[in-house]
């Protein structure tokens, strides 16, 4: 059995959650609802408080099936009640980013600004005051990822300076310059 897969999900109060016969789960919480399309041959089961998500048979396709399942119905759980967020960090002289209502405005040595406008309207952008720690906040845990992978694209960490936009926490490998020539004249 995946490890994974066979821990139960523990429902707080105030989430309902729905499976119709095509394993369509619906989840409702206090910030939402959302909605996943499950394998039809795993068997999801709700009974006292809890979710629990098993698989028929022991073969290949099942087994991957079984931990992705229960970890996107956590995933919904969690987003609807607590919700998730990615933090970013803008590195670089002039660089900064400022939030426009609801948009993100980010000025990082390109021509313009580039402005990421929000995908959901679940989805929000916080900015510190110095304009150089973006925060997304919202329900999904895939569209949050996505969104800071695509920001933090436009400007990734570069290894000489470390200028760019990161992740929180992530650790920038640095190279050593160029020397100068050391020729005979």
């Amino acid at each position: 059995m995946s490890r994974i897969g066979k821990a139960p999900i523990t429902l707080p109060a105030k989430v309902t959650v729905e499976v119709d016969n095509g394993n369509l789960v619906k989840v409702t919480g206090p910030k939402g609802a959302m909605a996943q399309q499950i394998n039809p041959d795993l068997s999801i089961a709700i009974e006292d408080g809890e979710i629990h998500v098993t698989r028929p048979t022991d073969n290949r396709l099942h087994k991957s099936q079984h931990g992705l399942a229960r970890t996107l119905i956590f995933n919904m759980v969690t987003g609807v009640t607590t919700g998730f967020s990615r933090q970013l960090n803008v590195v670089g002289v002039g660089y900064r980013a400022e939030k426009r209502g609801n948009n993100l405005m980010l000025q990082v040595g390109k021509s313009h600004p580039v402005e990421f406008v929000p995908p959901d309207k679940t989805i929000s952008f916080e900015v510190s005051p110095d304009g150089r720690t973006i925060t997304i906040n919202g329900m999904d845990k895939v569209q949050i990822g996505e969104l800071a992978a695509v920001i933090r694209r436009t400007r990734p960490p570069e290894p000489y300076k470390g200028k760019g936009i990161r992740y929180t926490g992530e650790r920038v490998r640095s190279k050593a310059g160029k020397t100068g020539k050391s020729g005979k004249k």
